[in-house]
C-alpha cells in the first residue's frame, strides 16, 4: 500500500487477536499509515491498550471521527472470507465519503452489485487484494543458487508465520544482508505492497505462482517467503504443499503457538509432536530440493515472559534447534541460523567441480 495513504481499519464487533490478525499486523508494521481503527465496541481506547502495538492510534466509533482518512481497510480474515452483513452500511458510507476501500477477503468487493454501483456513482476505487490472474504452471527451472530461499511453515494456521517472516527479513537487513520479505497472503501484501495471494490461485497454478515469486526476488541475497496454511490442516494443506514445492526452499523456519494442541477451529484434529511435524515438512520439501528446518519460532502471545522463556529453552533443547519468540525476544537467533545456512550454501556453490 502506498505510504501516502491515511487508513481507517475496520474490525467493528469482530475484534480478537485471531479474527483481527490483519488489523493487528498492519498496525504493527505500517503504523504511520493508520489514523484509526473503527470498532464501536472499543471506541475510546487506543491500539496500544488493546493490541499492545500502535501506541496512541485510536479506536473510533464512526468514520466521521476520522475525517482525514482516505482509505477503509477491511481488517479481519474470517473463515470463508465474507464481509459481515452488519458492515455493509459502513462500507457504503465509506464509498459515499470517497474513501478507497481495500479488502483481502475471498468475497470480492467488485463482485458485489451494491458496492460496485455505489463505487461507480462516487468514482471510488474498490481494491480486492486476493484478485489475481495467475495462469502459469511451474516449469521446474533451476533457480539462481546465489540467493538463499527461506520459507516459514507451521503445524496450524494463524501461528505467526507472517510475523516471523517479516521479523526475520528485517533482522537480516539490520545485520547487513540484502533480504526480501516475500508476501503470499492478503495481510503480507498490505504490508509489503506486492506479492501473490496464493490461497486464491487455481490449484494447478499454485506452484507456478510460487515459482514467479522466486524468479522476481532472486536478485537478493536472501528471500524470506511467508508461509500459508499447514500440511496438517484438513482445509488448507493443498495450498501449503503447492507453495512448498514451487518455492523449493533451502531452509525452513517452523512456527507454532504455545498451548495449542489441536487445529484452532477444528478441535477434533489433534496436532502432531513438533519433531514429527518437522520431519514431515523436511521430507515433503526434499522431494523437489534439499531442505531442512533451521530454527523454531514460538508464538507465546497468551503466556507470560517467564513462561515463554521456559518454553523456548525447552523446545530448543528437545529439537536441537535455535528457538525464540520473535516478538518477545527478537529474531536474532533465527537470523544467525539463516546467515549460517547462507554461508554454508555459499561455500558449497563455490567449490571447484
Amino acid at each position: 500500500m502506498a505510504a501516502s495513504r491515511k487508513i481507517v481499519i475496520l474490525t467493528d464487533g469482530h475484534y480478537s487477536a485471531h479474527a483481527a490478525k490483519t488489523a493487528i499486523c498492519v498496525v504493527r508494521y505500517r503504523p504511520e499509515e493508520v489514523v484509526a481503527v473503527l470498532d464501536r465496541t472499543l471506541a475510546g481506547k487506543t491500539c496500544g491498550e488493546v493490541m499492545k502495538v500502535g501506541g496512541e492510534i485510536p479506536f473510533v466509533g464512526s468514520l466521521a471521527e476520522a475525517p482525514e482518512a482516505d482509505t477503509l481497510l477491511i481488517g479481519i480474515a474470517p473463515p470463508g472470507g465474507a464481509i459481515p452483513d452488519a458492515w455493509r452500511p459502513i462500507v457504503l458510507e465509506a464509498i459515499a465519503r470517497k474513501l478507497t476501500v481495500v479488502s483481502g477477503l475471498h468475497d470480492f468487493l467488485c463482485d458485489d452489485p451494491e458496492f460496485s454501483r455505489a463505487a461507480a456513482e462516487h468514482d471510488v476505487r474498490l481494491v480486492d487484494l486476493r484478485d489475481n490472474r495467475e495462469r502459469d504452471v511451474a516449469s521446474g527451472r533451476p533457480y539462481d543458487e546465489r540467493c538463499l530461499r527461506l520459507h516459514t511453515v507451521a503445524n496450524d494456521c494463524s501461528c505467526g508465520k507472517m510475523v516471523t517472516t517479516v521479523e526475520v527479513a528485517e533482522g537480516l537487513a539490520r545485520a547487513g544482508v540484502d533480504a526480501a520479505f516475500v508476501a503470499t497472503g492478503q495481510t503480507g501484501i498490505m504490508i509489503a505492497g506486492d506479492g501473490c495471494p496464493i490461497d486464491r490461485v487455481i490449484a494447478d497454478f499454485v506452484s507456478g505462482a510460487a515459482e514467479k515469486l522466486v524468479l522476481a526476488n532472486q536478485h537478493h541475497e536472501v528471500m524470506v517467503v511467508e508461509g500459508q496454511g499447514s500440511l496438517y490442516h484438513p482445509r488448507y494443506s493443498g495450498v501449503t504443499f503447492g507453495l512448498l514445492h514451487g518455492l523449493k526452499p533451502d531452509g525452513l523456519i517452523y512456527c507454532y503457538e504455545m498451548g495449542r494442541s489441536a487445529i484452532d477451529d477444528l478441535k477434533h484434529v489433534v496436532l502432531p509432536p513438533h519433531r514429527h511435524a518437522i520431519e514431515f515438512y523436511e521430507r515433503c520439501a526434499a522431494v523437489m530440493h534439499p531442505c531442512r528446518v533451521i530454527g523454531v519460532a514460538v508464538n507465546g502471545q497468551h503466556f507470560s515472559d517467564d513462561e515463554v522463556a521456559a518454553e523456548v529453552d525447552r523446545v530448543g533443547r528437545e529439537l536441537g534447534l535455535p528457538a525464540c519468540d520473535v516478538i518477545r525476544q527478537g529474531p536474532a537467533r533465527l537470523v544467525e541460523a539463516v546467515i549460517a545456512l547462507k554461508n554454508q550454501k555459499q561455500k558449497q556453490t563455490t567449490l571447484p567441480t
